[in-house]
């Protein structure tokens, strides 16, 4: 694959205008009132929101021109987009735009799955839903409602259920992405990094990705400071079994064996401390049980990592003294979906270890700690006491540390009826069929249930099981909840509509307002108008509504993020200290630093298969949006060009994927490359669709997600592993 040099502001200008000319937008009708808008002299209006194609959520500008959406651009006064949006932001007119996006509420009226259905109004699908809500809670108590949810939208369905009386809300984002990084972190510091993660990528002078695919994965602040970092020619040390983009930019590509990543930290860490090159002021000032760390990690020397990681000692030995001599300026990235073996936020643990012995924590060029803006509350009714444990971790001895709900607890609480029933589902946004492994355990649970209702814009795979499918307007056209963000400094963001949602549809926030109503409930939504409630929350916080209807954002005062500009550390860990030796993890007896345990060894003939993200694509959301389909319309299965001759396949040839439980893929193409282990095949997640109502997305390239059959448990918070699964490749008939 030929590598081609050009700026990340050009790349974005060339989207930007590919997508504005592509689109073909729906008419706005001439009675349409522009939430806050400004025309220029072409009669072009502009309207800021915020973005909601990936969880990122930039400030952007939404463009209107006779009377259609014409672009989205990003927000110059947005503190996450600086002007400019990703791929996917500025793909958010196909969004709009999708032909096959639902149109109006779906009642089932075949078995479950079959997608038979009767097309409904909003009120008679409200309806249904509160007699069988009705009938659950008479029969089982609220408790028995889980409720799964991704996306910002969620907030006011949470709202009006917790109102209700319901206890069970996971998203996957925590078991199945960022849970075991936050924990880890949490155990060292007493804080984890949240979300968007305080990385100084700005200012540092030498940065670590260690299974971190910035450039694929395309988390635009972070992007956008990366590239800057490549202009100023920093080292860059990239560790992956893929030569990915960002391997590209390194100095240093480490492709190591998959799973053996906490070996090759813990020698990291060895060199550091007996080659004396660690922040002793750092550790001294703020390290609890450094001396038990340093002990534990006497034996893990490169040359016992060496046989474990396939990265020679030399060359760890090497890596770490290029890190070590720009501390504390050196980062060692977090990265976000880093559930991938069932050890995950033992690793992550390592990476935050790793991060102290740099003395990177809270510095310039490390992590800065995230500042946000405090929005006064609406005055709304308390929500009922509870009166039963979450379904989960009933006593918390399940996932002792997990601080958030695990969407998998809550499937295996629906399987087996314990701690008690869960007869109903409710879920927002999320694809649980593609965000959860082991899609046959999602399946046989939908099967036990009473009521299943999706929320959504299209038509995923889950919403063709549903009982109720109620469409929502997308981010374009709509209201939310104002965005309190962190990072530099805080700010607040408002989502308003640019545009009004075709076929009569219904914001989030309107659709959940009257199924309060359906409920008995009412007095929870006691507004009438969202910008009341909105205008409320803003102007007792003594912000400015004309401004943040104007701007779309406020950005608050700058404060010390780091200890070079004054800040004062402190950690709110059990020690009031940075926790080398974990005593809380000695307790529930886990290892109080972290060990390494060797990955299942693939079967004879197999391959580990790994999987990542695309620039242009979000999960499973967005390979039907026509303008982002156009940029990637398939995936391909990576595989070593070597190893691709050797089984006698082509470059470009189509394969199936076995997995070891015999589970079969959909055709993909073999990308023959030398860019990736021997022992290792990689695909980009979210393809092979099976929603026929998804005519641009159905069949296109293999679903990675369905060969993930077999998955560990992190038992310290349960997350799943998303890379134990093995494949052989097959040649089609």
């Amino acid at each position: 694959m030929g590598m081609h040099k050009f700026s990340r502001r050009r790349f974005l200008q060339i989207s930007a205008a590919t997508f504005g000319a592509a689109a073909a937008a729906s008419r706005i009708p001439s009675n349409w009132a522009w939430a806050s808008g400004t025309a220029d002299a072409r009669g072009v209006v502009t309207i800021p929101t915020f973005c909601e194609m990936c969880f990122w959520r930039c400030g952007g500008i939404g463009y209107v021109r006779d009377g259609k959406l014409w672009k989205f651009e990003g927000n110059p006064k947005d503190p996450l987009s600086h002007g400019r949006l990703c791929p996917r932001g500025t793909g958010a007119v196909g969004a709009h735009n999708d032909p096959d996006r639902l149109r109006a509420p779906l009642i089932r009226t075949g078995a479950r799955g079959k997608e038979q259905w009767k097309t409904a109004t909003y009120d008679e699908a409200l309806s249904v839903i509160a007699a069988k809500l009705g009938d659950i809670k008479a029969q089982h108590g609220p408790e028995s409602l889980a409720v799964f949810n991704h996306g910002y939208g969620q907030r006011f369905f949470q709202h009006v259920l917790k109102s209700w009386g319901a206890i069970n809300f996971a998203g996957p984002s925590f078991a199945q992405c960022r849970g075991p990084r936050d924990i880890g972190f949490s155990l060292t510091y007493g804080a984890g990094v949240g979300a968007p993660e305080p990385t100084d990528i700005a200012n540092t002078d030498c940065l670590v990705l260690i299974g971190s695919h910035l450039g694929e994965n395309m988390h635009n602040t972070q992007v956008q400071e990366f590239a800057q970092a490549i202009e100023r020619r920093i080292p860059i040390i990239v560790v992956d079994p893929r030569f990915s983009v960002a391997a590209s930019k390194a100095k240093y590509w480490l492709p190591i064996k998959p799973g053996t990543d906490i070996a090759l930290l813990l020698a990291w860490m060895n060199v550091l401390v007996t080659e004396d090159r660690y922040d002793r002021e750092f550790v001294a000032k703020y390290g609890m049980g450094f001396d038990r760390f340093e002990a534990e990690i006497a034996q893990y020397t490169p040359e016992w990592a060496a046989k474990l990681t396939d990265i020679d000692a030399a060359t760890i030995r090497a890596t770490a003294r290029e890190f070590s001599a720009r501390r504390p300026a050196t980062l060692i990235h977090p990265g976000r979906r880093v559930n991938w073996y069932g050890d995950d936020t033992q690793r992550s643990r390592a990476i935050a270890l790793l991060t102290a012995l740099l003395g990177s924590w809270g510095r310039k060029g490390g992590y800065y700690l995230s500042v946000n803006t405090r929005v006064a509350p609406y005055p709304l009714p308390a929500y009922p006491k509870r009166q039963r444990p979450l379904a989960d971790n009933p006593d918390g001895s399940r996932y002792p540390f997990a601080d958030e709900p695990v969407t998998t607890g809550l499937r295996d609480a629906t399987l087996t009826g314990k701690p008690y029933p869960i007869k109903g589902w409710f879920v927002y946004s999320t694809n649980l069929l593609y965000a959860l492994p082991n899609r046959e355990e999602t399946l046989k649970a939908i099967g036990t249930l009473d009521l299943l209702v999706v929320v959504d814009t299209m038509p995923s795979e889950i919403a063709g099981y549903a009982d109720v499918v109620l469409p929502e307007a997308m981010f374009l056209e709509r209201y939310d909840e104002l965005l309190a963000g962190w990072g530099r400094r805080g700010w607040v963001s408002l989502r308003q509509p640019v545009v009004p949602p075709p076929h009569g549809l219904l914001p989030g926030w309107k659709i959940a307002k009257d199924l309060a109503g359906k409920l008995g409930i009412g007095e929870c939504m006691p507004f009438d108008d969202i910008k009341d409630y909105l205008r409320h929350r803003v102007e007792k916080s003594n912000l400015s509504w004309d401004t943040l209807e104007r701007e779309g954002v406020i950005v608050g005062e700058a404060t010390p993020i780091v200890v070079e500009d004054g800040l004062e550390l402190s950690f709110d860990t059990p020690s009031g200290k940075v926790e080398f030796w974990s005593k809380q993890l000695a307790d529930h007896g886990f290892d109080p630093v972290p060990k390494f345990t060797p990955p299942a060894a693939a079967p004879d003939g197999h391959f580990r298969l790994i999987t990542g993200r695309a620039p242009m694509h979000t999960f499973s959301r967005t390979q039907n949006n026509p303008l982002l389909h156009d940029l990637m319309k398939t995936n391909e299965v990576w595989v070593n060009a070597d190893t691709a001759a050797r089984l006698g396949f082509a470059n470009g040839q189509y394969v199936k994927l076995k997995n070891q439980d015999g589970v079969v893929s959909n055709r993909v193409r073999v990308k023959a490359t030398q860019r990736i282990r021997p022992d290792t095949v990689y695909m980009v997640y979210g393809f092979g669709h099976t929603s026929r109502k998804q005519t641009l997305a159905f069949e296109r390239g293999a679903d990675a997600a369905q060969l993930l059959t077999k998955y560990q448990t992190d038992p310290l918070m349960g997350g799943t592993s998303l890379h134990s699964n093995f494949v052989t490749l097959v040649k089609e008939a």
